[in-house]
């Protein structure tokens, strides 16, 4: 098999494991191109290569755990809240991974407490059903060590976890509901709609006016819901409602179709949203198209008197 094969198949899944280690499509795609480098200058060199799959699999995981132990670096002085960046589900290497919950906003952010060695354990055994000896072989550890690694994660991601049994349809109907109501301004149709201790999080990386720290509460978070609605209704922006990470979300465009910010919905078990993620920060927007300068249009509507 040529190697343009092997990257058409191999590829989705190594995509998909970077991703979910690293919580950033273009961090992802340097991890993915860099590993089908390596394996194309090792065919080079005629080096056999019993596995191509486990071998971008190793390659993969070890340099994600390179890359986020730097990320990790960078996000401690990042301005305001860290969110990974979005992905807008549908025919996309996302599809490949295999449990819609393991690719939302809420877990992926969940995955941030783990060190790289547990997260990279965790998802290739939970997400990705990998025996524990080819985790071992993958991460360069024992199988004794993988197990307490993973044992650990997953006891941590037990307690947290975000859980959604809610069905496509319900989902699709709850967030069709959520985004009339918050367009309609209906403060108490709205609030109808959020758990009693929903959480909302935006980040703007300091390049968009946004919150400094999540949100929380009912009353709190439907207020600034119907706050930065109104900010945007000035401003001209619609919502088109779509896939965020395999949960339903929205897409919001300015009068230019220009790509202002994605917002991920996570609904609880007893069909209420649990969380909003809302991403504005231009730089983690740029993989799905123009984005508009929001900052600045923000900035320029509060000098002028308006109240976003």
């Amino acid at each position: 098999m040529s190697v343009s094969d092997l990257y058409g198949e191999l590829r989705p899944r190594a995509f998909a494991m970077a991703y979910q280690m690293l919580g950033s499509v273009s961090e992802a795609e340097d991890v993915v191109q860099e590993a089908f480098l390596r394996m194309h200058q090792t065919l080079q060199r005629d080096e056999p290569i019993a596995s191509p799959r486990a071998y971008i699999a190793t390659l993969a995981t070890r340099l994600a755990i390179d890359q986020l132990r730097s990320a990790r670096v960078r996000r401690e002085s990042y301005v305001g809240e860290w969110l990974p960046e979005p992905l807008v589900t549908g025919p996309t290497p996302a599809e490949h991974a295999e449990r819609a919950d393991s690719l939302s906003l809420a877990f992926l952010v969940l995955l941030e407490n783990l060190s790289p060695h547990q997260r990279a354990a965790f998802l290739l055994r939970e997400v990705f059903d990998y025996p524990y000896t080819e985790v071992a072989e993958i991460i360069g550890t024992d199988v004794d060590s993988t197990r307490h690694l993973v044992a650990r994660a997953r006891n941590h991601v037990q307690k947290h976890r975000p859980r959604y049994h809610a069905t496509r349809r319900q989902r699709e109907e709850l967030a069709q509901r959520f985004f009339a109501a918050s367009e309609q301004g209906d403060l108490s149709a709205l609030e109808e709609l959020l758990a009693q201790d929903v959480a909302l999080h935006i980040d703007g990386g300091g390049n968009v006016p946004a919150l400094g720290q999540p949100v929380n509460g009912r009353e709190r978070v439907a207020g600034t819901v119907l706050a930065v609605r109104a900010a945007f209704a000035r401003l001209g922006v619609r919502i088109r409602l779509t896939e965020v990470n395999d949960q339903p979300g929205a897409m919001a465009y300015d009068t230019q179709d220009r790509l202002v910010g994605v917002m991920g919905l996570g609904i609880a078990d007893d069909g209420r949203i649990q969380s909003i993620h809302s991403i504005v920060n231009p730089d983690k927007l740029r993989h799905l198209g123009q984005v508009s300068d929001l900052g600045a249009r923000l900035r320029a509507q509060r000098r002028s008197g308006g109240n976003p």
